[in-house]
Order: structure tokens, then C-alpha cells, then sequence
């Protein structure tokens, strides 16, 4: 029994990849161009989701920072689930609807990118970071799923909608993290040239 339901995980997301890649490859390059552009012209990514959402915002600076599959020049990104003085004291002093939205007052820029993560597209705190980080004149690349949510609503023509066609949380995230990869791959050629292996 058990073996099956592994079995039905993996051809699950097996063919959720397969059939989504034709309808996403596009809004993920635009992405890429978007990112590209803000770090060559000497700006920043700052990330932020909840829970598992939470642990992508993180993996994707942790790849900037650190590296990806080539040696490079650390590129500047943040995590903004990653401080818990500052989380807890905003939820505790404000609400946890504005624990993204005051880190984006105080780190965001013109130019920046804000690369946010819900897989249901209605995360409060997301979409409130998100109003920030288009009053402040920043770029918005949103990762969510289940149609989009209230995300269809909050970007402007400026921002990439990168929407995975599914309902379960599970997969959602799993096509998350792969497209956190092309990114991150996209994002070196962009800046650096060639393939890793050449």
C-alpha cells in the first residue's frame, strides 16, 4: 500500500513538471531578465514566504550569496523569514500581516526585486510585502499556485506571475524549488556567460 502512494507522489510530480513546463519556461525567463537586469545595475533580491514557502525564500539567497553550480562573486539577496527578533517584534507589536511588508520599508529600494512566495496566492503578508514593494518602485516576481489567488489583482504589467497549474500545496512547492534552480541558473548565465561545465 504504502509503496504505491510513493509510487503515485513521484508520477504525480513526474508529469505535473512535464505538462507545465511549455506554459511556465516563459514567465521564468522573464524573471531571469528582471533579476538580471536589478543586479547588474547594482541592486538586490529580497525574498520572503511562510512555512515551506518560508525555506524557498531562503534556499534561493542562499544560492545568490553563496553559489549555485559555478564559482562567482557572492550576488546580493535576503531572506526575510530568517530574523526572529524582527519577526516576532512586528507580529507581537503590529501583526503578523506586516512582518514582510516593514522588512521591505526599511531594505527595499528602487529597482530591487521582491521575490515572493504563496503557493495559494492569498497570503496576507505576502500581498501586503508585495503593496510595499511596488509603492517603493521595486519589481515583483510572485511564485504561487491554485489559480493565483488575490496575486491575479496585486501585480502590475512590470511584475512576472509565475503561477504553477495545480491545487496541491505538495507539488506546488516541488515546481517551486525547481524553478528556484532555473533561476538561479538563468541568473548566472545572464550575468557571467556560458555553462557551468564549459
Amino acid at each position: 500500500m504504502i509503496n504505491q502512494r510513493i509510487l503515485a507522489h513521484f508520477q504525480e510530480s513526474a508529469e505535473l513538471k512535464s505538462n507545465a513546463a511549455a506554459e511556465l519556461v516563459q514567465p521564468i525567463a522573464a524573471a531571469v531578465e528582471l533579476m538580471f537586469s536589478a543586479l547588474s545595475n547594482g541592486n538586490k533580491i529580497l525574498c520572503c514566504g511562510n512555512g515551506g514557502s518560508a525555506a524557498d525564500s531562503q534556499h534561493f539567497a542562499a544560492e545568490l550569496v553563496g553559489r549555485f553550480e559555478r564559482e562567482r562573486l557572492p550576488l546580493p539577496a535576503m531572506a526575510l523569514s530568517t530574523d526572529t527578533s524582527i519577526i516576532t517584534a512586528i507580529a507581537n507589536d503590529y501583526s503578523y500581516t506586516e512582518i514582510f511588508s516593514k522588512q521591505v520599508q526599511a531594505f527595499g529600494q528602487a529597482g530591487d526585486v521582491l521575490l515572493a512566495f504563496t503557493t495559494s496566492g492569498n497570503s496576507a503578508n505576502i500581498l501586503a510585502a508585495i503593496d510595499v514593494a511596488i509603492e517603493r518602485d521595486m519589481r515583483v516576481v510572485a511564485l504561487t499556485g491554485k489559480g493565483g489567488g488575490a496575486m491575479n489583482q496585486r501585480l502590475t504589467e512590470a511584475d512576472v506571475h509565475i503561477c504553477v497549474p495545480h491545487d496541491r500545496t505538495a507539488r506546488i512547492q516541488e515546481v517551486h524549488l525547481l524553478t528556484i534552480h532555473c533561476l538561479c541558473d538563468g541568473i548566472d548565465v545572464a550575468l557571467f556567460g556560458g555553462d557551468v561545465n564549459d
